[in-house]
């Protein structure tokens, strides 16, 4: 009848918008550091560093901890690049400054959760800061070639300027 073929229709369409609004609603938006975004980070962090005369490497990543930008003095120390890009995941993917991870191991007993807690880090050292944009964790930076403050003030300097 014709009622029954209007009912079959209604129905038909109402669950065409039901799957097509479910599957539309599990996507996600999230923010990201853009290549500019980070060389513009960089280039803060470098600039602070070339002011108080220290050599630095610098790296920046995504909220995941993949390498989106790296710079390096001239003549800095090659076991800074390697820390740099270490520091710069463990923020990222920890949300923290690598400092309250240092703190934290630093202040643990040598008892196997230290050993846990030292394997679960990358590089709990400071000198690495999260990024955020907004509210939105979006990545982290990492210097290494000073001391661990020094290099922890080159990162503030570089998001200071680059997230504006």
């Amino acid at each position: 009848t014709m009622l029954s073929k209007c009912t079959g229709w209604i129905l038909a369409a109402t669950l065409v918008v039901a799957f097509s609004t479910a599957a539309h609603a599990q996507y996600l938006t999230q923010k990201a550091i853009s290549l500019a975004e980070a060389k513009k980070i960089a280039a803060a962090a470098q600039a602070e560093a070339v002011k108080n005369n220290w050599k630095m490497a610098i790296a920046v990543v995504n909220q995941d901890g993949g390498l989106i930008y790296f710079e390096r003095a001239d003549g800095i120390q090659s076991g800074s690049l390697d820390v740099a890009i270490g520091k710069a995941k463990t923020a990222a993917l920890f949300r923290r400054s690598t400092k309250v991870l240092e703190d934290v191991i630093n202040g643990t007993k040598d008892t196997p959760a230290r050993t846990a807690a030292m394997k679960l880090f990358p590089l709990p050292t400071q000198g690495g800061l999260p990024i955020k944009a907004g509210d939105e964790f979006v990545g982290g930076i990492g210097c290494s070639g000073a001391t661990g403050a020094q290099d922890e003030q080159s990162c503030a300097a570089g998001i200071a300027a680059g997230t504006k």
